[in-house]
């Protein structure tokens, strides 16, 4: 490809596809609404924008292969904060997309789209939207976004309901739905290589023995992920405390945005589960 654009290039996962990005294109265009990183690769540029400006992000989309969209706030918060980021913002780089007629958008979704539903449930990618929050329901908007300019006008999406990303599993509730970098890349990689996708929703998640949900239906993507959260098990169940059955954060696929307050972070309640 000659050009990718990447969007959130500055976040926790945005920094790590950077490089992995940039052997993909002749061009990376890494873009944030923080100022650029200290380094850039050889063949990227960057360039500051905030994406719920149309007149900021839509010419950066221009020339452009694919666009991969991380950007947003990543946390609950009250609708009005939510609005411009992460609804506006996945609106334009729809309409950018399509504007300047990209093959495909790699959105970063989320289990929060359907956070509501039961973690003994065995959801599928075929499961309806259930959002746990502003948050999830932004995700349903994009996806929703998604799915409407791939029939309306043949713009190809993946969204990737991403769980729990970070570099080892934090709590129990992560041996389900851990995602390491190794395999969130891995995740990106296919929804970029696969020749044709179509609208194609995938949940970003390991190899872990207690997955609540399942990929089988979109094998053809080819994500084989490496890692299994089973190996830090006897850890965390040493250090865990007796569950509550009762609690929404243990019986749902959302964890701790399920029983939250809408509009309110999940950070001090996620702190509490490690």
């Amino acid at each position: 490809m000659k050009k990718i654009v990447l969007t959130g290039a500055c976040g926790a996962l945005g920094t790590v596809l950077r490089e992995p990005l940039s052997k993909m294109a002749e061009n990376l265009l890494s873009t944030d609404i923080l100022a650029a990183p200290d380094s850039l690769l050889d063949n990227e540029t960057f360039v500051q924008a905030d994406i719920a400006h149309m007149d900021q992000i839509g010419p950066l989309l221009e020339g452009a292969d694919m666009v991969v969209h991380f950007g947003a706030i990543v946390d609950e918060a009250p609708f009005e904060t939510l609005l411009g980021p992460n609804y506006i913002g996945a609106y334009n780089i729809w309409a950018a997309a399509q504007k300047h007629r990209l093959r495909r958008v790699v959105y970063a979704s989320s289990i929060h789209a359907v956070g509501m539903c039961a973690t003994a449930d065995g959801i599928d990618t075929n499961t309806p939207h259930r959002p746990d929050s502003y948050y999830g329901l932004a995700k349903c908007f994009a996806e929703d976004l998604g799915r409407m300019y791939w029939e309306k006008c043949g713009l190809e999406a993946v969204c990737l309901r991403i769980l729990s990303c970070t570099p080892k599993p934090l709590n129990t509730r992560a041996l389900g739905t851990w995602l390491p970098y190794g395999d969130m890349v891995r995740l990106v990689r296919c929804a970029i290589d696969t020749p044709t996708v179509g609208f194609t929703v995938v949940y970003g998640v390991s190899a872990n023995t207690r997955a609540p949900v399942s990929n089988e239906r979109v094998s053809f993507l080819g994500y084989k992920p490496q890692d299994n959260a089973e190996d830090w098990a006897d850890a965390l169940f040493a250090k865990a405390g007796t569950p509550d059955p009762q609690d929404l954060a243990q019986m749902r696929v959302g964890g701790p945005f399920a029983n939250l307050p809408l509009g309110e972070s999940s950070l001090a309640a996620m702190r509490k589960m490690t």
